[in-house]
């Protein structure tokens, strides 16, 4: 078995702490801090996740209020040991094009696509991390026979936690966190052998 590498080690018994990601270059590129831990996005990522996030960024582009932007793949510092890497966020902050992270109170949506890799992470801890850190609303992108699925949740404040907002299929219409509609039987290709209804 070989040994890690040093950079691999964390700097301190608590673990590494969110402004660590920024001097870490030999991380591989999508790298999030969960509790002090670095989990690396090692698995290649599959044609269906990475088109349905492009498609995602462009028909939120067009429906985002004036002063907010869609991101993709950008991490959130939620505390000094968490600083997830959504695969999409909606920001009202100021483009910095040197920025690396956002904090909770600059965010009003996130959006994760879930991997086989990733479920329990983007169905359990994340969906309480982001509560607890006080995002209003959370998105989990499924896949269901070829098409996205989307779970949606809103903060409830009294308690820092989602409530589950609904279950959409074939089109997402939401009202917050800004008036969104969506065709998501469009926004990936027809799975090979399958057609899509226009």
């Amino acid at each position: 078995m070989s040994e890690l590498p040093d950079w691999m080690y964390p700097p301190r018994i608590e673990g590494w702490f969110a402004e660590d990601l920024d001097h870490l270059p030999q991380a591989p590129r999508h790298t999030e801090l969960i509790d002090g831990a670095l989990i690396f996005m090692m698995s290649p990522q599959r044609w269906w996740h990475g088109e349905l996030v492009t498609d995602l960024v462009i028909a939120l582009r067009t429906q985002v209020p004036e002063g907010s932007r869609v991101g993709r793949e950008m991490t959130i510092r939620l505390d000094k040991r968490n600083r997830p890497e959504p695969d999409l966020i909606v920001t009202d902050a100021a483009y910095d094009p040197d920025r690396t992270q956002f904090t909770p109170d600059e965010v009003s949506l996130v959006v994760e696509v879930v991997s086989p890799e990733s479920a329990d992470r983007d169905r359990v801890v994340k969906l309480r991390k982001y509560a607890e850190a006080g995002i209003p609303h959370y998105w989990v992108v499924e896949e269901e026979d070829g098409l996205p699925v989307v779970h949606t949740y809103e903060l409830d404040t009294n308690v820092s936690a989602y409530a589950p907002a609904g279950i959409f299929r074939g089109r997402l219409e939401r009202p917050v966190p800004f008036p969104v509609d969506i065709d998501l039987a469009a926004l990936v290709p027809a799975p090979k052998g399958q057609k899509r209804a226009d």
